[in-house]
């Protein structure tokens, strides 16, 4: 509604609304980026206009004057500073300077997607909309755009599941609930404070007006047949009718998830990698002398940018691409759940969960499928709807039911966070920590990474290191990064 100006909105205020990517076509992404601020294009357009006329002896005697006033609009919006100004915005969001020269045509939905933003940020509307940003980039885009928004001169309004993200940024917090918005100062932290404070003594005013209620009540009840209390009662009736009607808080339901682990132990070496070389094009060598292991105790985090390996790693690991040398090495006992994060894909969107599920495991009571929906809270009417008319989230519980549903002994898990609302986020936290088998996971979400995860691997340059100063360290180590390449 405030991005098409639905709600009333000043004709002065710029808004910018990141909600699609940009279209492919010859551009390259730098000049996408400087294109998106259409002052500067419009002055330089006109700059080039007149210098044409006037070298073409074309010129009526006012074109001098005019390029003089263009010059020094271009020189007050400090328009020679623009490229490198993209550049250092794009290069923060991950493009390298070979990316930011090739064409917007070449690269994939996700990286259009940053695109998008970065033409945003470069923009700098008055009012800037987004929604999700975090689902598209890896940590250190995250990161990036932490330092770079902390900065930012106009309003923006976000929604986003990332806690930590919101902690970094947000100055006020917009609460939507029982179709109305609540307002509260402070970061996210400061607003679930402020939030439970409210409910309390909300809690609190509707329990002692209902013990006066009730006091009133009982005189009422007994004088009510009294002819000497008759005027006494007909007060006390109108007290009730003046009181105003207070409503008890509203108890959020508690989402619970739970991996079943009924599973016996087996010892070391469950899944390992050893000596690894792994590529789909020779030139372009992924992985090189790749060595890696985990085990039914490991809660592992992968961390790297977009195209680092990542998830190819995952499905090295799952046994889905073989090594080009080296070895994997899987117990024979080892039953791997994986949640991909193109999860949408892997289902059937025409029937319903509860067929989806008949289907991949036959042969078992409809009733036995309804429970292992409902351990992930698609239930009732849920569970016999078409799968495609979920919720991105309510499709991602579908998938966590679906995986879990043969009891695996170890999980592999590709950004399982997307889509997911908090509460779910922190559900899912608290049932692989819970689980008895072993995780490793790939996520840009750092609450839920420090949720989770007791070892950290990163991915870049051909290989992985495990960084033994956890996420704190590699914060840190981005964080110098950024000032060493002059990203902040």
């Amino acid at each position: 509604m405030l991005a098409t100006r639905s709600l009333r909105v000043p004709a002065h205020i710029s808004l910018l609304h990141v909600e699609q990517e940009v279209a492919g076509d010859d551009t390259p992404a730098l000049q996408s980026v400087l294109e998106s601020d259409t002052v500067r294009e419009d002055l330089l357009h006109r700059e080039r206009e007149l210098s044409t006329q006037i070298a073409a002896g074309r010129a009526e005697g006012s074109e001098a004057a005019q390029l003089a006033e263009i010059y020094a609009k271009l020189e007050e919006i400090e328009a020679d500073k623009a490229p490198a100004r993209a550049s250092v915005i794009l290069a923060g969001l991950g493009f390298t300077p070979k990316m930011q020269q090739q064409p917007t045509r070449e690269f994939s939905g996700g990286w259009r997607m940053r695109l998008a933003l970065a033409r945003a940020l470069f923009a700098r509307p008055d009012l800037l909309l987004l929604d999700e940003p975090t689902n598209m980039l890896d940590v250190r885009a995250i990161l990036w755009l932490e330092n770079y928004l902390q900065t930012w001169p106009s309003t923006i309004l976000v929604v986003s599941h990332d806690r930590n993200f919101l902690n970094a940024i947000a100055t006020d917090i917009i609460h939507l609930h029982s179709q109305r918005l609540d307002g509260y100062r402070g970061d996210f932290e400061t607003f679930i404070k402020s939030k439970q404070e409210r409910l309390l003594n909300q809690q609190r005013e509707y329990e002692a007006q209902q013990q006066y209620r009730q006091h009133i009540q009982v005189f009422i009840d007994r004088f009510r047949y009294n002819a000497n209390r008759a005027s006494q009662v007909q007060s006390k009736l109108k007290m009730l009718e003046k009181l105003p009607e207070l409503k008890p808080v509203d108890k959020e339901l508690e989402v619970v998830m739970k991996f079943p682990d009924g599973f016996e132990k087996f010892s070391p070496p469950i899944l390992q990698l050893d000596e690894v070389d792994f590529y789909y094009d020779p030139k372009h060598v992924i992985f090189s002398r790749l060595s890696v292991s985990a085990d039914l105790e490991s809660r592992i985090c992968v961390v790297g940018e977009n195209g680092a390996g990542k998830s190819t790693m995952l499905k090295l690991l799952m046994g889905d691409l073989a090594p080009v040398r080296g070895i994997r090495h899987a117990h024979r006992n080892l039953k791997i759940g994986y949640f991909s994060q193109h999860h949408v894909e892997q289902l059937d969107l025409n029937v319903s969960a509860v067929e989806l599920l008949a289907r991949k495991f036959p042969g078992r009571p409809e009733e036995e499928y309804r429970h292992q929906l409902g351990r992930y809270g698609i239930s009732g009417e849920l569970a016999v709807r078409p799968v495609a008319s979920l919720s991105g989230g309510q499709k991602s519980r579908v998938a966590f039911a679906q995986m879990t549903m043969p009891c695996p002994n170890f999980y592999i898990l590709d950004e399982p966070t997307n889509h997911l609302d908090m509460e779910t986020i922190e559900a899912l936290g608290r049932a692989l920590n819970n689980f008895r088998g072993g995780v490793i996971l790939v996520s840009h979400d750092e609450r839920f990474i420090r949720l989770v995860c007791r070892e950290l691997w990163v991915c870049e340059g051909g290989g992985v290191t495990r960084v033994e100063g956890g996420f704190d360290q590699y914060r840190a180590l981005l964080q110098e990064q950024f000032r060493r390449e002059g990203f902040l």
